[in-house]
């Protein structure tokens, strides 16, 4: 997975698009691209890689990075 942060709509568009047409001119045989027409939040799925597209407000808003931290490990059936 690859989170990436663009500063507009249109900037984000431009790397969607860029990003799509150098995946197809290395062999990428299907491409499934989501919310291009707003360009808040595009992904692009390219199969083993997918590729997330943020403006910084919404990158921040949905903080897909802290799925993926450190977490503090839990105790099943265990009080504090």
């Amino acid at each position: 997975m690859v989170i990436a942060t663009g500063t507009s709509h249109r900037h984000i568009g431009a790397m969607a698009d860029h990003l799509c047409q150098d995946l197809k001119s290395f062999g990428v045989p299907r491409l499934a691209v989501e919310g291009l027409p707003q360009a808040d939040w595009v992904l692009v799925d390219a199969g083993d890689v997918v590729v997330h597209l943020f403006r910084a407000e919404v990158r921040s808003f949905y903080a897909l990075e802290k799925m993926w931290g450190e977490q503090p490990a839990r105790m099943i059936g265990m009080t504090a």
